[in-house]
């Protein structure tokens, strides 16, 4: 069974003249200690999903359908009151500003105390033991004397170690880190990442890391969801999805890295902006923005088809496996080569996804 299964969630915002939906038709599973990520642009809808497992969706957001079931239990239709034993015990956030997530009038060992002591029965010195450990897990040097300063003196880097230790203290089945390096310099960001890293595979806790960067992805997760305005466009193992990119927009997002620009030279983008909520155009919303447009990517959307390496929504990718699957006839049963295998070398002689 998996640990985490979301299956045709569909979150909106009620307006008082209509619903807009921030998440459509999504679908994507967790298992024990395995490490994924979503990845988008501002407004993808990475971030709502996040809060929407945790049902952090606050009015006028709701989950308007679907399904998140966590070791086969639904989480959906739980109340607020229930969720409370779910949240910082089964399933850890980490957000984005740490300065923003901690309490600035209280210590960050009164805060620890106070997380481990609402779900345990735990006493006061106990409690404290453990946090300080916890510190000292996440590489805080002199734990004692961090749990007892205010976040204020800390830097960040450190209070977002701090974060990490507290979504530690309850031993978590999964912790979703919300663009947890935003805020960082390069060097305190790899050995963030690092420490995400080790943590999840030393304690076999499963991550969901969100993140608009795919360059950060690459260091992390083995699996990749690619978002776009409220869709999932592509998924598929991080390794083949950095390597072979079949979704445009994925393609896009790789060339816009920094490395991928000549030196002295523009840096690449893609064109145009991601739809707003009121006004996400008909068919695959990515269309307007698509270098390889065609004229019923306009009229509707396509379907998520997996292509022997990832899934993909995307026309182009459909057509290419439909001539591929017209060109598998020629091969008598046995003989041909294997159909993921040769849809890949197909796509990289063609140079066209």
């Amino acid at each position: 069974m998996d640990l985490l299964d979301v299956r045709n969630l569909n979150v909106n915002f009620q307006l008082k003249r209509e619903d807009l939906a921030a998440l459509i038709d999504i679908n994507f599973s967790l298992k024990h200690g395995e490490r994924i990520a979503f990845v988008g642009e501002s407004g993808a809808g990475k971030s709502i999903l996040g809060f929407s497992i945790v049902n952090l969706i606050s009015r006028p957001g709701y989950i308007k359908s679907g399904s998140i079931k966590l070791n086969g239990n639904e989480l959906s239709h739980l109340s607020n009151r229930q969720m409370r034993h779910i949240r910082g015990k089964r399933i850890a956030m980490i957000f984005q500003d740490p300065m923003m997530t901690l309490n600035p009038v209280l210590t960050v060992g009164e805060q620890m105390v106070e997380a481990i002591r609402s779900h345990t029965d735990l006493r006061k010195k106990e409690a404290k033991n453990l946090a300080i450990a916890k510190l000292a897990q996440v590489q805080i040097a002199s734990p004692e004397n961090r749990f007892n300063q205010y976040p204020h003196e800390l830097s960040g880097g450190m209070r977002q170690r701090v974060i990490i230790a507290i979504a530690l203290l309850l031993k978590p089945d999964i912790i979703i880190a919300d663009e947890p390096t935003t805020a960082l310099d390069v060097t305190i960001q790899a050995e963030i990442l690092e420490l995400l890293k080790h943590i999840c595979d030393d304690n076999n806790v499963a991550l969901i890391l969100i993140s608009h960067d795919l360059g950060v992805v690459s260091r992390v997760a083995e699996r990749t969801i690619v978002m776009y305005a409220g869709r999932i466009v592509e998924q598929g193992p991080t390794l083949e999805i950095i390597n072979d990119p079949q979704h445009p927009y994925t393609q896009g997002l790789l060339n816009a890295l920094p490395q991928m620009s000549l030196p002295g030279h523009r840096l690449n983008q893609i064109e145009g902006a991601m739809p707003s909520l009121n006004d996400r155009p008909k068919g695959c919303a990515f269309h307007t923005r698509c270098p390889y447009v065609m004229d019923k990517c306009k009229q509707k959307q396509p379907d998520s088809l997996y292509n022997g390496v990832s899934h993909v929504a995307c026309f182009m990718v459909e057509d290419m496996m439909k001539e591929i699957s017209d060109e598998s006839y020629d091969f008598d049963e046995g003989d041909g080569p294997d159909n993921g295998a040769y849809l890949l070398s197909i796509s990289q002689q063609k140079g066209d996804v």
